[in-house]
C-alpha cells in the first residue's frame, strides 16, 4: 500500500471587499424598490374676495391681557400686575373709549386655566366682541 502524502488543504479565503459591494448593492435595490405609504391629501382651490382687505393694516392692534404662571394678570406689557376687579374696570373703560376694541389673551402654558376663563368672563362683561383666546407671540413686558 502505497500511501501519499496529501497536502494540507488551505481554507478558502474570504474577499471582503466583493461581499461589501454586494451588500452595498442590495441594499440601494431594496431602498429603490421600497414603496413608502403615501399620505392622503386634499387639494384645495380657495375662492378669491375682491372686497378682502389685508387684516392688521388699517386696525387698531389688539389689547393683551397676560396671565403669567401664577396666574397674574397684566395689562398690555405693563410691569405692576392687576386684580380681577381692576381689570374689569379698566376693560369697561377702555371698550367705552373704543368700540371696535379687539383682545389678545397670551397665557402661560401652566397658566390656571381657571384664570384665564375669568379674564374672558370679564372682557364680555365689559362688552368686548373680539376676543383672541391664544395670542401667536408672547407680550413683551414694558419696564
Amino acid at each position: 500500500m502505497q500511501f501519499r502524502v496529501r497536502s494540507q488543504r488551505r481554507p478558502p479565503t474570504v474577499i471582503i471587499v466583493a461581499l461589501i459591494d454586494v451588500l452595498i448593492v442590495l441594499i440601494i435595490f431594496l431602498m429603490v424598490t421600497t414603496t413608502f405609504k403615501q399620505q392622503p391629501a386634499v387639494r384645495l382651490a380657495l375662492p378669491e374676495s375682491s372686497q378682502a382687505r389685508p387684516s392688521g393694516v388699517h386696525e387698531d392692534p389688539p389689547l393683551v391681557i397676560t396671565v403669567d404662571a401664577e396666574g397674574r394678570l397684566f395689562w398690555d406689557g405693563e410691569a405692576a400686575p392687576l386684580n380681577e376687579a381692576a381689570l374689569q374696570a379698566r376693560l369697561k373703560q377702555e371698550a367705552s373709549r373704543r368700540p371696535n376694541l379687539r383682545l389678545a389673551l397670551s397665557a402661560d402654558e401652566k397658566a390656571p386655566f381657571g384664570q384665564i376663563i375669568k379674564v374672558m368672563d370679564a372682557a364680555k362683561d365689559a362688552g368686548v366682541r373680539v376676543i383672541s383666546a391664544f395670542a401667536r407671540e408672547p407680550a413683551v413686558r414694558r419696564p
